[in-house]
């Protein structure tokens, strides 16, 4: 195996705890803090459901993805994969559109800072707060990955710990009344508010598009193999104990919510999770659950930019993109692919200087259809990479997808089912439009570069 230039090469200095924490500070930030509000009105306490399902989903994509990170630890993951196996447009479609993901994914973060923000000094705009917290965390991504990872494992355990210490208060509140006088509050706003599905099976499958953007981030778990001081241990621990944490996480946090306050009066002003310590009238619980939200934002807009960066690096070595990218700095960081993913990101400054109020829905919808088209080239590459592989090769493989190849076919069906539903909801049909647009964009760019 020939040398490669360090210049070229991003250091293996992630442990297995920051692997673990950088996929649930991808994965729970934004959309459960805030965008839950958003589901709850879809399918009210049967939101859970959804959760369930949609984590089931997520359990099959990740494991796809960690079937060819094991055997093949690289930098860039399935746009790497996408290429080697799917040829050269897919993975170049592949990477700008994770590219693009997390960079809608980031101005959907920073939106939302500045909404917790206005919880304490309202008359602060939202996007000056965009702009600050911009600045910030660009500038820990140019950081040595190792002071990446760190940062981004206290911020991620920080909001975890927080959830942990949420779900137990809320069940004291619910079983034993604690800040309620000593009256428990018990278990019957799951289904005395028009009942456990008040918008029956519509609802639920209307909500499945914001729950599968909640999840977007967890693949980041591929991502980081190229910088896994130990790839074939961290990745399968991370990939299996991450999915099932989310799970907790999500169901659990929300079930809490929605037995502790009625779900119809759950709004979009706010994180409803700061909304209701506020209402159950514990002393600085609802600030300090606001300061947990923030800090959620900003691990999960932290963990989109470092992929952000990576991603524009490993197109850059494979000549899907310009190989001004492929320089790394002193500390081994891709920082130009960082600066040049943060001007991208000053759109979300100014549109939460013109429309504020809308910013969210709007960009999420774009990033549910951009992580969408990830997990689905993830499944259809992970197909292609068992079938280039000989009977021999396959019962070597260290972590095999369970229930292949039922369930990547599966998988795949339910992500065409979100994208249909789509088109139901008013505010996601805008990414119907913008997605096709962004394809026959980067089909011209890939023409373009062949020739």
């Amino acid at each position: 195996m020939s040398k490669v230039d360090k210049s070229k090469r991003l250091q293996r200095g992630l442990d297995n705890r920051h692997i673990q924490l950088i996929a649930l500070g991808g994965s729970i930030g934004v959309g459960l803090f805030y965008g839950s509000s958003a589901t709850i009105q879809m399918a009210g306490p049967s939101i859970l459901l959804s959760y369930l399902v949609g984590g089931l989903v997520i359990f099959t994509i990740m494991r796809a993805l960690g079937e060819m990170a094991v055997e093949e630890p690289v930098s860039g993951s399935f746009s790497t994969y996408a290429n080697r196996y799917l040829g050269a447009f897919a993975g170049y479609l592949t990477g700008w559109t994770y590219w693009f993901m997390w960079i809608v994914v980031g101005m959907a973060e920073i939106t939302v800072v500045g909404v917790y923000v206005n919880y304490w000094y309202p008359g602060v705009p939202q996007w000056l707060t965009a702009l600050v917290v911009l600045i910030l965390i660009t500038l820990i991504n140019l950081a040595n990955v190792k002071a990446f990872g760190e940062f981004e494992f206290w911020f991620a355990m920080i909001k975890i710990v927080a959830i942990i210490g949420m779900i137990l208060l809320g069940l004291g509140i619910i079983l034993l009344g604690i800040g309620n006088s000593g009256q428990p509050i018990g278990f019957d706003n799951l289904w005395i508010h028009g009942g456990f599905m008040p918008n029956g099976i519509e609802g639920i499958l209307l909500s499945l598009v914001l729950v599968m953007f909640s999840f977007g981030g967890v693949e980041l778990v591929g991502i980081t193999a190229g910088e896994a001081k130990n790839p074939q241990k961290s990745i399968p621990s991370a990939i299996n104990n991450v999915v099932w944490r989310i799970l907790i996480f999500y169901i659990g946090a929300l079930g809490i919510m929605m037995i502790l306050y009625p779900w119809d009066e759950i709004g979009m002003n706010g994180s409803p999770f700061v909304l209701i310590f506020d209402n159950v009238g514990i002393p600085g619980a609802a600030h300090i659950m606001n300061f947990v939200v923030i800090t959620a934002a900003l691990s999960a807009f932290n963990s989109g930019l470092f992929s952000a960066g990576r991603m524009l690096y490993n197109l850059s070595l494979q000549n899907n993109g310009p190989k001004y990218f492929g320089k790394l700095n002193k500390n081994g960081s891709p920082r130009r692919g960082i600066l040049f993913s943060s001007f991208f990101l000053l759109v979300a400054v100014v549109l939460n200087y013109i429309v504020p109020e809308k910013v969210f829905l709007y960009i999420s919808a774009v990033a549910t259809v951009a992580v969408i088209t990830s997990w689905t080239i993830i499944l259809i590459t992970q197909l292609k990479f068992r079938k280039s592989k000989t009977k021999e090769d396959i019962e070597k493989l260290k972590f095999k997808v369970p229930l292949y190849p039922i369930s990547t076919y599966l998988a795949l069906i339910f992500l065409a089912l979100v994208i249909v539903l789509m088109a139901f909801i008013q505010e996601m049909r805008i990414a119907l439009f913008v997605g096709p647009i962004w394809y026959i964009i980067l089909y011209i760019g890939y023409k373009m570069k062949t020739k």
